[in-house]
């Protein structure tokens, strides 16, 4: 049976992955977070001049997450993730994220849909993509040949495996951009005991040679059904960010242009370059991606060093920003947006205004740590270094 509870020392659902059709009269803890206006921010109330500056990239966001959850999907053979499939995932995202809003949200939409039959078949898939859902977005590392193995035993893909990750990654994007605001507004957040904060990633991972990233998964190597995939296939493979995926991001065709115009929206103009690369440098090393790592010590400008310090752990890079008061404001808000995002605070978010940064600036670069995440779990979840 689909159980959710309340955990002694969390204010929000928890969700098990065993399942059957619910009762009719279930309903969720609070019922009136499905049906928000705003599917990204999910009605959070932000000053209209602390938000202008983003609206672009805000919308591209809400494209993305209609077409992720849409209130209905008719499974085929190629695509069979369901409403429940989506939802149930993107609520485990939620819940290892710890931010309130986004459980509410995803729990109250998730409870009235009947979960899939109670076959052993069924149960066994559930349950693989929930501890997958859950590993990826709490320890990306985990996530190797034979997990994704066993997503493709459990019926799902190449086109589910992508969207699936998609998810995952959106998710834990949305709930640092949402962290992000409520830090920005001052709003204070709830201290969960017991809650676990993400554990870099093992330092190993970092030294490994070679460390050229390949994708795990069959990317598409036949001619595309019409120009518009083709073009929407170059596109994708033009933006250097992307390039390495976009055979595997082609096979979500209805997201692949929205993600690659997100991408380029929050691409990090000129006046926080640096400190955008050194937020996804730091991104990288805690979530284990030493694809996304390499790529951005290639463009650091800054402290040669420094890269070599992140690399080694936060143990070094405490000593290096020892005395570059700026970057350590810039690590320390990046270090607790990407492990805790609900922990994240106006404690976090005032060092980087007191580092000379601007409101809009210091949520620009925020709201660029949230999308480092995806990447790093996108990479993570196709493939890996080798």
């Amino acid at each position: 049976m689909e159980q959710r509870r309340r955990e002694t020392g969390r204010n929000h659902w928890y969700h098990e992955t065993q399942s059957s059709r619910l009762p009719d009269d279930v309903v969720s803890l609070v019922p009136e977070a499905a049906h928000v206006q705003d599917r990204f921010l999910l009605d959070l109330t932000v000053e209209d001049d602390l938000v202008a500056p983003h609206l672009l990239g805000l919308s591209t966001a809400r494209k993305l997450s209609a077409l992720f959850f849409p209130d209905r999907v008719v499974p085929d053979r190629l695509n069979t993730l369901s409403s429940y499939d989506r939802l149930s995932t993107a609520l485990t995202v939620a819940q290892v994220c710890g931010v309130q809003r986004l459980c509410n949200h995803y729990a109250a939409r998730l409870t009235p849909l009947p979960g899939p039959d109670s076959s052993r078949e069924s149960n066994r898939r559930l349950t693989l993509i929930t501890q997958y859902a859950r590993q990826l977005a709490s320890q990306p590392t985990l996530i190797d040949s034979h997990l994704r193995q066993q997503l493709d035993e459990a019926g799902l893909s190449t086109g589910d495996i992508v969207t699936f990750n998609h998810i995952i990654g959106f998710v834990g994007f949305q709930a640092r951009v949402v962290a992000a605001f409520q830090a920005a507004m001052g709003i204070p957040v709830r201290w969960l005991p017991g809650f676990d904060m993400q554990q870099d990633a093992p330092a190993e991972r970092f030294h490994q040679t070679p460390a050229s990233w390949r994708a795990d998964l069959p990317q598409s190597d036949t001619p595309l059904a019409n120009d518009k995939l083709q073009e929407r296939f170059l596109h994708c493979a033009r933006e250097p960010l992307l390039r390495e995926l976009a055979g595997l991001l082609i096979q979500d065709p209805l997201t692949i242009e929205p993600f690659v115009q997100l991408s380029t929206e929050l691409r990090p103009s000129q006046d926080i370059f640096n400190a955008a690369t050194l937020a996804t440098l730091v991104s990288a090393r805690i979530n284990g991606s030493v694809a996304c790592f390499n790529d951005a010590a290639e463009i650091w400008s800054g402290d040669t060093s420094l890269p070599e310090a992140v690399r080694n752990g936060e143990r070094a890079l405490n000593a290096w920003s020892h005395h570059h008061s700026a970057e350590r404001a810039i690590i320390q808000a990046t270090q607790w947006l990407t492990r805790a995002p609900d922990r994240f605070s106006q404690a976090h978010f005032q060092p980087l205004i007191e580092q000379g940064l601007s409101c809009h600036q210091a949520l620009r670069l925020l709201i660029w740590v949230g999308f480092c995440g995806w990447l790093n779990r996108l990479k993570l979840g196709f493939g890996d270094i080798g």
